[in-house]
């Protein structure tokens, strides 16, 4: 995806969804942003930035620690992947949408989305890489795999390669 130009001089930026089924049930963006002068607000030259929306159960939309819970996730999967970093900032929002009037048979829909930004402590992105790629899995809702076991591509993934 395009990354944005204006907010430093040097940017990347990727875009992924976590799929069940044909449903997709989260997405995302993260952005890589360098500035080599360095910037005051980053502590640092490079920031990442990222942007996470996923459905969520009705109910849990209206449970007032879903928001500490989402902001949990980020720091855990930062943690769990050894990203070291700095400077963390970001907002929780839940929505809930429920349709009126001619659109009142349409279903009730809730959802998460998950903006943060923070500094890496070092350049191994690829760390950072799979803290966003885990985030966006724990806020669709799909249980962690525990250490040592890996994911085998689905019939379908196989058929695109």
């Amino acid at each position: 995806m395009p990354a944005p130009r204006r907010i430093a001089p040097y940017a990347a930026a990727v875009t992924g969804d976590v799929e069940e089924g044909e449903d997709e049930v989260a997405t995302g963006r993260l952005i890589l942003l360098h500035d080599p002068d360095g910037n005051d607000a980053w502590g640092g030259t490079f920031r990442c930035v990222t942007y996470v929306r996923a459905d969520i159960e009705g109910e849990l939309a209206t449970d007032p620690l879903l928001a500490e819970v989402g902001w949990s996730w980020l720091r855990e999967a930062l943690e769990a992947h050894g990203a070291g970093y700095a400077a963390a900032a970001g907002t929780v929002t839940c929505v809930t949408t429920r349709g009126f009037g001619q659109m009142s048979d349409d279903e009730t829909t809730a959802q998460i989305e998950i903006r943060a930004s923070w500094s890496p402590d070092d350049l191994a992105i690829d760390k950072h890489t799979e803290a966003w790629a885990e985030l966006m899995c724990q806020a669709a809702g799909l249980p962690p795999l525990p250490d040592g076991v890996a994911l085998l591509p689905s019939r379908r993934q196989r058929g695109r390669s």
